[in-house]
Order: C-alpha cells, then structure tokens, then sequence
C-alpha cells in the first residue's frame, strides 16, 4: 500500500503529468459532447478527422513553444514571436508569389525566385530578428519584456512595408505541400514539427547546453560567476526562437496559400507563453521541458477547437485562455507550488537550498 502511495506521488510530481492530464480532460469532454470527434476517414490515402486536424494546425504553436520554452528556462520572455512569423511569412510569399507563364498552351506558376533561396531568406531573417532581441537583452541588459516588445511593435511594421500593406497571394504548387500536404498519410508538418523537437531534445539532453541553460535559468549570477557564458546562452535561445517562429511563419503562408502581414501571428506569442506554463514550466526559469510545452501546444489548440465545436463564439476564446493563465498563475504562485508540491516548488526548493548552502 505504502509503495502503491509513493508510485502515485511519484506519478503527479511528474512534469509531464498535469499537461497530460488537462490534455486527457478535453479529449474525454470532446468524446461525450462532440459528435464524430474521434472518427478518422482515409480519403485517397490520407488521414482526415477532427484528432488530424488539431495536431496539424497546432504545428506553428509547436514551433513556437519549443523556442519560447529556451527563452523563458533562461530567465527572459519573447512577446516579439508573431512579428517574427508575419516577416518570415511575408519574406516567403513576396519571393516566392507565382507567374503565371504558358507551355505548349497548358498555364503553369513559376515562382520568382526558387523555393528553397526564399525559404532560406525568410529563416535567415527570423534568426536575425532573434539575435536582434539577444543583443537588447544580454549584451546591453534591457529588460527581455521592453527588449522584445521593441520587434513586437516594429516587426509588424516591418512586414507590411515587405508586402506594401497588401495581402500577397502564393500560386505555386510545391509550396502549398509544406502547410496542406501529406506524407504517409498524415500532414507533413508533422514530421517537421517531429523532426525540429528530437533536434532540439539532442541539444538539451545529449549536451551541456540544457545543464548550462537550467543552470542560467536558476541563478544568473552564481551562472556567471562559476565561468559560463551567460550571454551566448541567451544569444542562442533568442536565435532558436526566431527561428521557431519563422518556421512557423512559413507553414502559416503555405497552409493559407499567403501572407497577411496585419494578422499572421497575431496573439500568437500568448498562446506560445500559456503553452509553456501549461506544460508546467516555471515563468521564473530553471528547470524546463520541451515536451511538456509541446503538449501544452496540443491542449492550447484542443481547447480552440472545442470552443470553436461547441458553439461558443471566437471572442470568448480569449477569455478562457485568460481564466486558464489566471488558475495556472495561482498554482505557480507560493502557496500554490507548496500546497501542490508542483516539480516547479521543488525545482525552486532546491534553487534555494544550494543558494543557502554556497552563502
């Protein structure tokens, strides 16, 4: 009985377990009150149904969580993510766009410049947008929500001077593959989502970078002061977050078959940041899990859906999501984590121990 005890207390202080959990709780809710919502069809090989649909367009926050995920376990925050995906987006659509020319009488979309250069430009411009924010916030020390809400503001104006205020339509076929198509099956996002995370699960767990940045998240200046380089640490995360979001950029302009640069990525880096505390991740930085906000990815995208599917209308959207922040705010608040015993309150228990310890 008493093993029986501590298998379950192990279980719920498991990181993974309340993500999962509230994961769980939506799916069950869909089953009794959403009819079909667990039928899947094979139509002309692929996979399509309701479970499909929420994994395929919660790619772009995937993304954008596992970036979000490096910068908040550093200690810092990027609000300036959705800016970064409209320039990626729109960087994308405007080189890519589509003439249409004429062979043999048959009419045909060639692209303005090759896929692969626009998609490289669009990346490349999403990672200087991140090393942007990383030289604000660790070479010149402004504080990451003032250093990232600088590109919040300007990234947005700078895609609409890309676009010229218009909404840029893509006609080229290869590229509608990478946000709409299918391989095996099951839409190919997902293997770049899948691919992208067991990277970045490498970088975090086969080397010392996920130690030196739990380490930096935990105590900036014991960081420092025992040699590591605190400010490439952060320089990296910024830059994988920019990255993150202008991948997440582009599948955005391939699914829609174009750029809006008003409102592609808009709230999106709200839904990144409650994705990351749902998957029960500390604001406060320290110990972190990418997958953890990858299923807090699924539960963001599960709870639109089924807001969505019940009839509820698009505004009250944002007030659930508000409601679900405030209750997770409570449970990582003090006497939250210490009436939980939550991974976060012992992570921060043990932070305090060693600082004890050392002074």
């Amino acid at each position: 009985m008493e093993s029986r005890k501590k298998m379950d207390k192990r279980l719920i202080d498991n990181q993974l377990f309340w993500p999962l959990f509230a994961l769980a709780v939506l799916l069950v809710f869909d089953f009794f009150y959403l009819k079909g919502f667990f039928q899947i069809e094979i139509v002309e090989g692929h996979l399509y149904g309701s479970l499909i649909d929420i994994v395929n367009r919660a790619t772009p926050l995937m993304f954008m969580s596992i970036g979000m995920t490096l910068v908040i376990a550093s200690g810092g925050i990027d609000i300036s993510v959705g800016s970064v995906l409209a320039i990626s987006g729109a960087i994308t659509a405007i080189m890519i766009g589509g003439d249409l020319v004429f062979v043999d009488g048959v009419q045909h979309h060639v692209a303005h410049y090759p896929m692969a250069v626009a998609i490289l430009v669009a990346l490349v411009a999403a990672v200087v947008g991140g090393l942007w924010n990383g030289l604000l916030i660790a070479k010149l020390g402004v504080n990451a929500m003032v250093g990232t809400l600088i590109l919040l503001v300007a990234g947005r104006g700078i895609a609409q001077l890309i676009v010229d205020g218009n909404v840029i339509t893509v006609y080229y076929e290869p590229f509608f593959y990478i946000g709409s198509g299918f391989f095996l099956g099951l839409p190919f996002s997902i293997y770049l989502v899948a691919a992208f995370l067991a990277l970045i699960m490498w970088l975090v767990k086969k080397t010392a970078f996920g130690l030196f940045l739990e380490a930096l998240g935990s105590n900036r200046v014991s960081s420092r002061f025992t040699g590591l380089n605190v400010q490439k640490i952060m320089w990296a995360c910024y830059a994988i977050s920019g990255l993150c979001a202008g991948i997440a950029g582009i599948i955005v302009a391939s699914e829609v078959k174009s750029a809006d640069a008003n409102n592609a990525g808009l709230f999106i880096e709200l839904d990144a940041i409650l994705s990351v505390v749902l998957g029960g991740n500390s604001m406060a930085g320290g110990r972190f899990s990418v997958i953890g906000s990858v299923i807090g990815a699924l539960v963001v995208q599960t709870l639109t859906t089924t807001i969505y599917a019940v009839g509820v209308p698009p505004e009250v959207t944002m007030v659930v999501k508000a409601l679900v922040v405030i209750v997770i705010y409570l449970i990582q608040s003090q006497m939250g984590m210490k009436t939980l015993k939550t991974p976060a309150a012992s992570a921060g228990e043990g932070a305090l121990k060693a600082g004890e310890a050392k002074s």
